[in-house]
C-alpha cells in the first residue's frame, strides 16, 4: 500500500494537484495508534490531540513536520466555534500535552521556557 500511496501523490503532485491525507488515529487520550505511517511523503504534518485539563476535554494542534522553511514549534490550543477555527496562544503553562495526560508546570516554569527561547 505504501507503493502505491507514494505513487498516486507524486502522480497528483505532478499534476498540481494539492493533496490533503487525514489519517485517524486510535486512541483520543493518552497513547496513540496508527496502523500505517505516511509522514515520510508528506511535505506538512499536523497533529491535532485531545487532552484533559480543568475538567474539560480541550484540543490543541502542533505542526509535527514542515519540509521547506521554518514552523512554529509551540502546541497552540484551537476551538471550533460559531466564528470558525480560532488558535490561542502556546501552552507554555503545561507539559505533556502531546501524551493526552498534560501537567500544570505553572506560571514560572512557562516563564522561565519564554526566556530562554
Amino acid at each position: 500500500m505504501l507503493l502505491q500511496m507514494h505513487e498516486l501523490l507524486t502522480y497528483l503532485n505532478q499534476q498540481g494537484v494539492l493533496t490533503i491525507l487525514v489519517l485517524a488515529q486510535h486512541g483520543l487520550v493518552g497513547q496513540m495508534q496508527s496502523p500505517v505511517d505516511l509522514t515520510y511523503l508528506a511535505d506538512t504534518v499536523l497533529l491535532l490531540r485531545f487532552f484533559e485539563a480543568g475538567g474539560e476535554l480541550r484540543r490543541a494542534i502542533s505542526v509535527l513536520k514542515k519540509r521547506t522553511g521554518g514552523h512554529e514549534p509551540s502546541i497552540r490550543e484551537y476551538r471550533i466555534d460559531k466564528q470558525g477555527v480560532r488558535v490561542g496562544e502556546p501552552l507554555r503553562q503545561f507539559s505533556g500535552i502531546l501524551t493526552g495526560v498534560p501537567r500544570f508546570a505553572g506560571e514560572s516554569e512557562a516563564l522561565m521556557a519564554a526566556r530562554d527561547k
